[in-house]
C-alpha cells in the first residue's frame, strides 16, 4: 500500500479512538461535564484535598483519555471547600515512601511526572480555580494548568525543600521559571515559602484574582468561552506553546507556519470569514 494512499483506511479504526467522557465515573475525585466543560473537583476538604497514589494515577489516566474526547473542550480543576490541594497525603503517600527503595521510588516519581505530561499533552485548555492552600503537588497541578484564577487568600507553596527534597519536582524547574521568571522561581523553589494571592497575580502566576465565592464560577465561565471557540485551533495553540520551549526562533517560526496552514484548512476558519462578511459572530464547531 502506498503510504500516501488513504483509500484503504477504515474510518472505524479512527473512530474507535474517540471517547465520550461526560459519563465517566470518577473514583478518587468528582467529575462533571456541562456545556463541553469538564470540572474536576479534588474532594477531600477535611484534609485540604491531598492526593493519594490512587488519585495521582486516575488523574494521569483521565488526562490521557482527554486527548481523544469529543465532548470535552475545556477543563476546570478546583478543590472542594476553602482549599485547592495540600499536596501528597502525608499519611498515605509520604509515610509509605520513606520505606521504599530506589527502584520503587523512581516508579512513583515517574508516575507523578506523567500526570504533568498528560496535562500538557491533552489539547483542552485547563483552568485552575485556586483558593486557600495550594501546596506541593497541588502547586504543580496549578502550574501545569494553562490558566490560573486565584483569590487574595490563595497560598501557593512549592515546599519540597521543606521536607528534604529538591525543588525539581514534576517539571517545576523547567516550567515555573517560564511562568514567573528565573529569579522568582528560584526563590520559591529554594525557600519553599508561600506565594500570596496578590503577590502571585503581580508575578504572573495568577491570570487574575477573584472573590473566593466566585472563583469557580469565573473559571467555568472562562472555560466555556474557550470551549465555544475554535477548539481544534486552541489545541494547536496549546501544543505549540508547549513544544516551542525546546525550539530555536527559526524552528518555532517554521513550526508555526505549518501549524497555521493546517488551521487554515479547517471549517472554523471559513466560518469566521463568512461571519465577518455577514457582520455576525462566528459559531465555531471545532473542525
Amino acid at each position: 500500500m502506498n503510504e500516501n494512499d488513504t483509500s484503504r483506511i477504515d474510518p472505524g479504526l479512527l473512530a474507535g479512538n474517540r471517547k465520550q467522557l461526560a459519563g465517566y465515573r470518577a473514583t478518587h475525585f468528582l467529575w462533571e461535564v456541562k456545556d463541553a466543560v469538564a470540572t474536576i473537583t479534588l474532594n477531600r476538604p477535611e484534609r485540604k484535598n491531598p492526593l493519594t497514589f490512587e488519585s495521582y494515577a486516575e488523574l494521569r489516566d483521565l488526562f490521557g483519555q482527554l486527548k481523544y474526547a469529543t465532548d470535552v473542550h475545556a477543563v476546570v480543576v478546583v478543590g472542594a471547600g476553602d482549599n485547592f490541594c495540600s499536596g501528597g497525603d502525608v499519611h498515605e503517600i509520604i509515610g509509605p515512601l520513606v520505606k521504599l527503595k530506589a527502584p520503587e521510588l523512581l516508579m512513583f516519581t515517574r508516575m507523578t511526572g506523567d500526570l504533568v505530561k498528560t496535562m500538557r499533552a491533552c489539547p483542552q485548555p485547563i483552568v485552575a480555580a485556586i483558593d486557600g492552600v495550594c501546596a506541593g503537588a497541588g502547586a504543580i497541578v496549578a502550574m501545569a494548568s494553562d490558566l490560573r484564577l486565584g483569590t487574595v487568600r490563595s497560598k501557593t507553596a512549592f515546599l519540597f525543600n521543606r521536607v528534604g527534597l529538591a525543588g525539581c519536582d514534576m517539571g517545576a524547574c523547567a516550567m515555573l521559571p517560564r511562568i514567573i521568571g528565573q529569579g522568582r522561581a528560584s526563590e520559591l523553589l529554594y525557600t519553599g515559602r508561600s506565594l500570596g494571592g496578590e503577590e502571585g497575580e503581580r508575578w504572573g502566576f495568577f491570570n487574575r484574582l477573584c472573590a473566593p465565592e466566585t472563583v469557580l464560577s469565573e473559571a467555568q465561565a472562562l472555560a466555556r468561552d474557550l470551549a465555544q471557540g475554535p477548539t481544534f485551533a486552541n489545541g494547536i495553540t496549546k501544543t505549540m506553546l508547549h513544544q516551542e520551549w525546546a525550539m530555536t526562533i527559526e524552528q518555532a517560526i517554521e513550526a508555526e507556519a505549518q501549524a497555521q496552514a493546517i488551521c487554515m484548512m479547517t471549517e472554523d476558519f471559513t466560518r469566521a470569514y463568512d461571519a465577518f462578511v455577514a457582520k455576525s459572530k462566528p459559531r465555531f464547531e471545532g473542525n
